[in-house]
């Protein structure tokens, strides 16, 4: 009897490419939640005592709050926003993503989310770096942090703002305001500043709600914060693109209907691909429409 179902590889394959932002994210996570621990494990069994390679999680995953260390480490901005040391940490922020992913996802696209994850987590370290430089009491020792906990508060927060009163089923059957739920994770960081004893990055996260804030103001005006890197991201990618396509020779521009059509039949030969994955599976694809799919996965 015949079976539409995917093989594990065929469907992490699957979802890489033409699966929702919000598990492509999921995805990454894992990925380098897993990679963390198997350095760390090849170190420990290894016995190596050298302190490079003893501090290399550290030194690459975590993002340092001190200017001093920071500005030899800013690569942490980025790389500290995919990566987790501990599982229920990870559990946690993987949970919450989860489901304020989707529901952003549904709303606005996959581009916004994936710009929302990292430009949100990215002011949030950046935040919380300024924090460090700002007030006394944080400069007393050196920390790191590591963690996708801005990003998932931009997108929670961008939400809250965009639509305060939509509904989230919290455990499938608990049906919850948007912006209850993001006041909730609000105070949390506000009580924790006013402790200090419970060793998370608070500005981090009060850094990503501003951004999520700031990302849904005029969301379809040319000046909104998404819409702005959206285009600078384009037009750094369309200058390189240009220059090894055509080695500096002048391009011919599209008319709008040019492109319309362009669009309508690159998804329509789209659409038939699926429908062949649908009916036989990925592995029926030939390797031109592999290729076509995976091209098209990179353009959005």
């Amino acid at each position: 009897m015949y079976t539409n179902q995917r093989s594990l590889v065929d469907e992490l394959k699957y979802q890489l490419k033409f699966g929702l932002m919000t598990h492509r994210l999921l995805l990454l996570n894992l990925f380098v939640f897993f990679s963390i621990h198997l350095i760390n494990a090849l170190i420990r069994l290894s016995l190596i005592k050298e302190p490079f390679v003893l501090n290399f999680n550290k030194n690459f995953f975590c993002l340092e709050t001190q200017i001093s260390q920071f500005v030899l480490k800013p690569w942490g901005l980025i790389t500290s926003i995919f990566s987790h040391f501990e599982l229920l940490h990870f559990l946690q922020n993987m949970l919450v993503l989860y489901f304020v992913g989707k529901i952003y996802e549904g709303l606005f696209d996959k581009r916004k989310l994936w710009l929302t994850y990292v430009a949100g987590g990215i002011f949030g370290g950046l935040f919380e770096v300024v924090a460090h430089l700002l007030f006394p009491a944080l400069q007393e020792n050196s920390t790191v942090i590591i963690g996708a906990s801005g990003s998932i508060m931009a997108i929670l927060s961008a939400l809250a703002f965009y639509s305060p009163n939509m509904k989230l089923m919290l455990f499938g059957i608990l049906p919850v305001p948007m912006f209850v739920i993001a006041l909730l994770f609000w105070l949390m960081d506000i009580v924790g500043l006013s402790t200090g004893d419970d060793h998370i990055a608070h500005f981090s996260h009060l850094g990503g709600a501003i951004f999520g804030f700031w990302s849904v103001q005029n969301v379809n005006s040319p000046k909104n914060i998404l819409n702005m890197i959206q285009r600078w991201w384009n037009s750094f990618l369309a200058f390189f693109k240009s220059k090894s396509k055509n080695n500096g020779r002048k391009t011919s521009m599209k008319t709008d209907e040019d492109y319309a059509f362009e669009k309508r039949k690159k998804q329509e030969k789209t659409d038939k691909i699926l429908d062949k994955i649908s009916k036989s599976g990925y592995d029926s694809l030939t390797k031109e429409e592999k290729d076509f799919l995976f091209n098209q996965s990179k353009n959005g």
